[in-house]
């Protein structure tokens, strides 16, 4: 069956506005002199003035998430190897967290001139330092149960859901300032 709002002269008419504005879009960058971004230039993309945050932001929360699974995995099967993944996943998790605050205070520096913080910008570091508080306890609880070589508190999962929901909100909104998130 073949796609008739495809061959409709509305949807051609949309198609071609399109186009149109992404040429217009090309010409005034050019225009106002500024240069297209080469995406394979090294120096662009490591000194870019808020790159560096969106890049390394997803490695505590990947490594987080899945220290978690790890931790879970590891009741549920009583396999000693998936506790010691989560032992790792969130001591690089918790580490990591240390740049990632460093890059996004200063993408907020160089993005907004050191601006007031306020609405989304405010909420996202007040969870982001309260998740990354949050990661720190988790491996903290885990790090004295492994030195005292004791079993690892049950309450421990209350924390780690805890940590989760502020890491996804954190995240989220994240994906607003961005501009992932929006319409």
């Amino acid at each position: 069956m073949r796609n008739k709002a495809a061959k409709s002269p509305l949807s051609m008419v949309k198609l071609i506005s399109q186009e149109a504005d992404g040429e217009l879009q090309e010409k005034q960058i050019l225009r106002r002199g500024e240069a297209m971004v080469n995406p394979f230039d090294l120096q662009t993309a490591l000194l870019a003035k808020h790159a560096q945050h969106v890049v390394l932001i997803h490695f505590p929360i990947g490594l987080f998430l899945a220290a978690v699974a790890f931790d879970l995995l590891a009741l549920w099967t009583k396999r000693p190897g998936l506790a010691d993944a989560a032992y790792y996943n969130l001591l690089a998790a918790a580490i990591s967290t240390l740049p990632v605050l460093v890059t996004g205070v200063l993408a907020w520096q160089f993005q907004l001139e050191g601006q007031k913080l306020k609405g989304t910008l405010l909420l996202h570091l007040v969870f982001a330092c309260a998740s990354s508080v949050l990661i720190w306890l988790v491996w903290w609880v885990h790090f004295r149960a492994r030195r005292r070589t004791v079993l690892l508190p049950s309450h421990r999962f209350a924390v780690e859901f805890l940590a989760v929901g502020m890491v996804v909100l954190t995240g989220h909104l994240g994906g607003f300032l961005s501009g992932v998130n929006l319409p």
